[in-house]
């Protein structure tokens, strides 16, 4: 059983939080895009409030620790780890509120290089717990525009979790691989299963475009986000996000299993 101790130890440790690998810089222009209403950093939150980048800098010094000082523009970032540990205490109650209904939930993500196997875990023990693990949309194909210009791919699932991967790439059982912000993925996927009369999701549990896309249409969503990642915490301050969870989420996919560990013994889903 891992203590709360041994865990803020272990995100101290390989960067989960602490000192981070994202820069000053990188996160300082996310919040400056985020003010300027790009949807690239919108990710699928349309804000009601006025957030400029005052606003963000002091929403992100909250929810995660950053510096609220707008002169500190270099160096890397900082995430308390205490704030990281009360939000996957928060994200853990969620799991077991929705595992004792044994409602169904989705799960997908824009990072399947680092985050599908945390995802993966919490999808079989979902399963485990009686919950149904919705699928909807496989694949179907996404037009994504990025700075490349317009891109189309393929909606798959590993183990119960969505993401997007390239139309040869083909299913192999393992992970798609195709990193994306965009909540393009998310709104074909909750289309898809509006339009079969299925079950809709009690519970989107993900991150970038897919908590902030399901939030934004009214689904409770959870998920973690990293400090150059204003828009789940904007979502989670104005109440379409449940839980935003502070974190790098672009360390060695192995880093995150004692996260996975910790919240699956919180909601009482360990194996």
């Amino acid at each position: 059983m891992l203590t709360r101790g041994a865990l803020r130890a272990h995100l101290l440790d390989v960067r989960l939080a602490g000192v981070v690998a994202t820069s000053r810089e990188v996160s300082l222009r996310s919040y400056r895009l985020f003010a300027a209403r790009d949807p690239r950093v919108l990710i699928g939150i349309d804000p009601g409030g006025e957030w400029g980048q005052r606003e963000l800098l002091g929403l992100m010094a909250d929810r995660c620790g950053v510096s609220a000082d707008p002169r500190d523009t270099s160096g890397q970032d900082v995430i308390d780890p205490d704030r990281t540990l009360a939000a996957l205490d928060a994200f853990a109650d969620r799991l077991a509120a929705v595992a004792e209904r044994r409602a169904p939930v989705l799960l997908g993500t824009g990072h399947p290089h680092r985050l599908l196997g945390f995802y993966v875990a919490l999808a079989e023990a979902l399963s485990a717990a009686g919950c149904t693990v919705l699928t909807p949309a496989q694949g179907r194909s996404v037009d994504i525009t990025t700075r490349f210009g317009l891109r189309t791919l393929v909606l798959d699932y590993v183990r119960g979790v969505a993401s997007v991967r390239e139309p040869a790439a083909g299913h192999a059982g393992g992970e798609p691989g195709v990193h994306t912000h965009s909540p393009l993925p998310v709104r074909t996927v909750l289309a898809a299963a509006a339009e079969t009369g299925g079950p809709l999701p009690e519970l989107v549990i993900g991150d970038h475009g897919w908590v902030c896309g399901a939030g934004q249409l009214g689904f409770e969503a959870i998920g973690p986000a990293d400090t150059d990642d204003p828009a789940p915490f904007v979502g989670e301050a104005e109440g379409l996000v449940s839980v935003a969870v502070p974190l790098d989420d672009a360390v060695r996919p192995e880093y995150y299993r004692p996260l996975t560990r910790y919240v699956l013994n919180r909601a009482c889903l360990s194996r």
